[in-house]
């Protein structure tokens, strides 16, 4: 998969707090989208976490620990932790 790019020049506005596969939000789990305008960045800080856009299933990206993803808006994707994941997703404006 092309990992997508965050453009220049956005400004972090919002962290969510940890998550691990215990503690995942089940939105987060299944089908969902970050608001139009928004992009987000899928940052793991332990384990790793199974990231796929719903569009393109066959190319979901294993992103480790130490690793980020960007996620373009209004694109659907959803994740899978593993047991070891620590995660949290940052938005930018």
């Amino acid at each position: 998969m092309d990992r997508p790019e965050m453009p220049q020049g956005l400004a972090l506005t919002r962290t969510t707090p940890e998550f691990t596969a215990a503690t995942v939000p089940a939105a987060l789990l299944g089908a969902h989208k970050v608001a139009d305008g928004v992009w987000g960045r899928l940052c793991v800080h332990f384990g790793s976490v199974r990231f796929v856009f719903e569009d393109a299933p066959d190319d979901a990206v294993e992103v480790g620990a130490g690793e980020h993803l960007d996620i373009p808006p209004m694109r659907a994707h959803h994740v899978e932790p593993d047991d070891a994941a620590v995660f949290v997703v940052e938005f930018f404006h």
